[in-house]
């Protein structure tokens, strides 16, 4: 236990946790995420409970904490997750201060299931192709679409593609995914096509001398998050797309299209590197929706009028 210059407590368990979450090869955003989450809960304990050790901690404690979060109107959301942290914390501290799990009978609330938005093939076909001009940037964008649509990529993954991870020939990719899992990509004909295109046209324009990643910016800089997520939005936008997207959104639709086209769910889950088939399984009710409302929309009988009685 530590006191920084205002005199607030810090739980030292906090950054004990953090880095037995590096040791488990947890990505840098959910290690950020959660120590931020952790270090909200501590300072509502240091405050509010004046608890100054872990060891003080009580279960009517982390329920005062949450009925806290309720009251700011934070989202169901939102607070399952730093109901997350808080157990995954509690949990650490039973394994390494031999404590009693204080936090074992807390319930998260039960979050309303949001489906993820996804685009139509005849949309994503449209951003693709409205990308046709031979520019270096040009040539860099519908590379990098046609890997995030076609192979199901997440930005994080799409950024950091090295050249030597690019198997042409044989058409495949070498992705490092979350918690630096290494898993080999198919990659789409179209997708050969432009990256070769962008190779062959482009590469030099962009890359700073002996660069090894597969996409730059226009400084010679590695390519951000943000910068694709922006670029994503107004290609959207100017193709008279009104959803609201975002890198994700073409990894959601290329799922749901496998699944459309009859792929095993296993083999999504493979596909996408999803540790729990859980995850994978979402895509299931996207198709499920899209059923039913093709079903309401094509069948005479799938809503019947209400008849008017002759009074």
């Amino acid at each position: 236990m530590k006191k920084n210059k205002e005199e607030e407590v810090v739980f030292y368990e906090i950054s004990d946790f953090k880095y037995y979450l590096y040791d488990l090869r947890k990505s840098e955003n959910t290690i950020n995420a959660y120590v931020s989450d952790l270090e909200q809960y501590a300072k509502f304990l240091n405050t509010y409970l004046h608890i100054q050790d872990v060891a003080e901690i009580e279960r009517d404690d982390i329920i005062k904490y949450i009925e806290s979060l309720k009251r700011k109107k934070l989202s169901k959301k939102t607070i399952a997750r730093k109901v997350i942290a808080i157990k995954d914390f509690h949990k650490f501290l039973v394994s390494n201060n031999h404590l009693e799990n204080v936090a074992l009978q807390i319930d998260s609330p039960k979050t309303d299931k949001t489906l993820p938005q996804v685009l139509s093939i005849e949309e994503v076909n449209r951003m693709i192709n409205s990308i046709d001009k031979d520019d270096p940037i040009s040539l860099r964008n519908r590379a990098m679409m046609e890997l995030l649509y076609g192979s199901g990529l997440r930005i994080s993954e799409l950024l950091n593609i090295r050249l030597k991870d690019i198997h042409m020939k044989e058409r495949y990719l070498i992705i490092i995914g979350k918690g630096d899992k290494e898993r080999m990509v198919p990659v789409s004909e179209m997708s050969i096509i432009a990256i070769r295109k962008y190779l062959e046209k482009a590469y030099n324009d962009l890359a700073p001398k002996n660069g090894n990643l597969l996409f730059y910016n226009y400084q010679k800089g590695p390519l951000s998050r943000q910068a694709v997520f922006k670029y994503i939005k107004k290609l959207a936008s100017d193709n008279g797309i009104e959803k609201e997207i975002s890198p994700h959104t073409l990894r959601h639709s290329f799922a749901s299209h496998m699944l459309e086209g009859g792929m095993n769910l296993r083999v999504v889950q493979e596909l996408l590197g999803h540790e729990d088939i859980a995850t994978t399984q979402i895509y299931t009710h996207i198709n499920r929706q899209k059923l039913k409302e093709g079903y309401d929309n094509c069948h005479p009988l799938s809503k019947l009028e209400e008849e008017k009685e002759d009074v």
